[in-house]
């Protein structure tokens, strides 16, 4: 059993009483499904599972059809639960459970709802804009370095690799086929499913050049105005932007914002480019782990993302923020707030004892709380990796 903590949290929720759509968001392959069935069998009540990849296109009589079996099952047996799967792919999803939610409510059922979807962002436009009040979101983040070393005894260097992707890990013993299993079940299912199918895109192949130049280039800061450069293409930063959410929004990929101690100040500057799971840069890397941890630019950067990505997974559903900070040639790696609280990172890969401008400067100019370095002479990787990032807050 895996992940107990967020199964813990989904069973006590889905136990009380009072009636709230439970609604488990996260990227593809993190193990949703797997949570949710757990949960059912672990319920001493009846239950009824339904996957929206069954369902006919731009119908809602599917979702009206499963809430009529779990209606029924809570009439016999005096309460029920209705798992509905991938619910993002049928159209105007939110307007139709809000309808069958309060019908609900009115007649008295006691039937209890749990929604998973695989884009957090289209999740997330439904719920707001209809289900209001109605729900409470359970992220399901990619796993970290404790949960796939438990799972599958993954060494540091391997998870730095390799990532967090459950699915993929029994085939790190072959390198290219893991690699293609990544590339086209994560990453190819991801842009043309959850993305391009979900969503207006108006350039798909702008979209895909984008991710890749983002994986090219993790924990690097880079301007819009370079992106179009590199990208070769027409298109405004304005909708880089917007496809970078996008991407953040399917955990692939995010665009941290500089810190400036204001908000409105961070959103204007360039982002630097953050993968969210390591295996989306190493899968398309003709490198295999060896020759990887031979390269020590490459290594350092894959080191670099790994921390960035378990800090960006880690403030999902959470009230911290992550930003870089650079001033000219003086740069912080990551900076982490949490109210009034800043803690400022820097990561280095192996044993260094070359002094820290970067992080001299951003004190002088913001006095963070705590100043931290990642490896090198620091906290170790596997330590900072293995701690939750709100440890580092407190």
């Amino acid at each position: 059993m895996f992940k107990r903590s967020l199964l813990a949290t989904i069973l006590e929720r889905l136990r009380e009483p009072r009636r709230f759509i439970q609604v488990l968001a996260g990227p593809r392959q993190v193990g949703k499904t797997t949570l949710a069935q757990q949960a059912m069998a672990e319920l001493a009540m009846p239950c009824h599972y339904a996957s929206a990849d069954d369902a006919a296109v731009g119908s809602t009589i599917w979702m009206e059809q499963q809430w009529d079996i779990g209606r029924i099952r809570a009439r016999q047996d005096g309460g029920a639960l209705l798992v509905l799967d991938e619910i993002q792919k049928i159209p105007r999803w939110s307007e139709a459970v809000k309808r069958l939610w309060e019908e609900d409510s009115r007649s008295g059922a006691d039937l209890k709802v749990v929604l998973l979807g695989s884009s957090q962002l289209l999740l997330g436009q439904g719920l707001t804009e209809s289900l209001a009040g109605r729900f409470e979101v359970v992220p399901v983040r990619h796993w970290s370095f404790t949960e796939m070393k438990e799972a599958f005894d993954l060494s540091l260097e391997q998870f730095l690799f390799f990532g967090g992707y459950p699915g993929a890990a029994p085939l790190i013993g072959d390198r290219q086929r893991w690699g293609r299993y990544i590339i086209d079940s994560l990453i190819e299912s991801t842009i043309s499913r959850d993305i391009l199918m979900m969503t207006r895109v108006d350039k798909p192949a702008l979209l895909r050049r984008l991710f890749k130049l983002g994986c090219d280039y993790s924990g690097q800061v880079l301007s819009y105005q370079k992106m179009v450069g590199q990208l070769q293409d027409v298109g405004n930063t304005t909708t880089l932007a917007h496809y970078l959410d996008l991407l953040e929004g399917a955990g692939m990929m995010a665009g941290l914002q500089k810190y400036a101690g204001q908000s409105v100040r961070s959103r204007a500057s360039s982002p630097k480019l953050q993968v969210l799971n390591t295996a989306l840069l190493s899968a398309q890397s003709p490198l295999d782990l060896p020759t990887a941890l031979d390269q020590r630019d490459w290594w350092g950067r894959m080191v670099e993302s790994a921390v960035g990505a378990h800090i960006m997974n880690g403030i999902v559903g959470t009230d911290m923020e992550c930003f870089y900070w650079r001033e000219g040639s003086l740069e912080v790696d990551f900076v982490l707030r949490r109210g009034g609280m800043v803690v400022a990172l820097e990561v280095k890969s192996s044993r260094c004892k070359d002094s820290l401008p970067g992080m001299d400067a951003f004190a002088r100019a913001f006095n963070p709380q705590k100043k931290l370095l990642i490896g090198g002479q620091g906290i170790s990787i596997d330590e900072f990796l293995s701690e939750p990032v709100e440890a580092w807050l407190t």
